[in-house]
């Protein structure tokens, strides 16, 4: 889940670098999280900025949600990491469910019913982060590309594991142009994609 260009140093062909913006977190907090939320810690600040978007997207202020909406992920983001090793399958599910949102509200013309049904499902992730089902493992070319939840893994880490496996060394072409595709459905927050074309440059890698 992100909005933000990675680093120039993740991959060996030309983007462009980026900044990440900390974002306060908020106090004044709905009610305590649900037990099965536990594990991922405090998430009041994010159900805070939700309840915020909810609010701006009911009377069609849809701009200003879309605003709002891109603090939780700023701050989503920021702590990524050490959330999705607190509970992998409860970040997973929570994550999914924001960039549902973002894309809701990302639209050139959002439809206040998605929108709603959208932030009403963050909303309830984050209170309750189950995972619908757990299944095998997805991947593409012989390399795992989601969780057990089916959840995409990062695109960031799975971009970062072609640049280990390349070692400092050059990426042959057909890697490279998978390393910019790559790079580019990340940015556009399109895990799945982006992970696809990793995994096929890893498998090239590794033959």
């Amino acid at each position: 889940m992100r909005n933000l260009l990675l680093s120039a140093a993740l991959i060996a062909v030309p983007v462009a670098s980026f900044s990440m913006v900390e974002m306060a977190m908020s106090t004044g907090a709905p009610g305590a999280s649900a037990p099965q939320a536990a594990s991922l810690g405090d998430m009041s600040p994010y159900e805070t900025i939700v309840s915020d978007t909810q609010s701006l997207a009911k009377k069609g202020e849809f701009t200003a949600a879309e605003k709002r909406i891109t603090d939780l992920e700023t701050l989503w983001d920021k702590n990524a990491a050490k959330l999705r090793k607190a509970d992998p399958s409860a970040w997973g599910v929570i994550d999914g469910a924001a960039d549902k949102a973002f894309a809701a509200l990302r639209t050139k013309s959002p439809n206040a019913k998605s929108v709603m049904q959208s932030l009403d499902g963050l909303q309830t992730a984050l209170a309750d982060p189950v995972p619908s089902e757990v299944g095998a493992v997805q991947k593409v070319a012989g390399i795992a590309v989601t969780d057990k939840t089916g959840h995409a893994l990062p695109c960031e880490a799975m971009i970062g594991q072609v640049r280990d496996t390349l070692g400092g060394k050059t990426a042959p072409q057909a890697v490279s142009d998978l390393q910019a595709k790559a790079l580019e459905r990340c940015n556009a927050d399109d895990d799945t994609r982006a992970d696809a074309f990793s995994a096929q440059a890893l498998a090239m890698l590794n033959n």
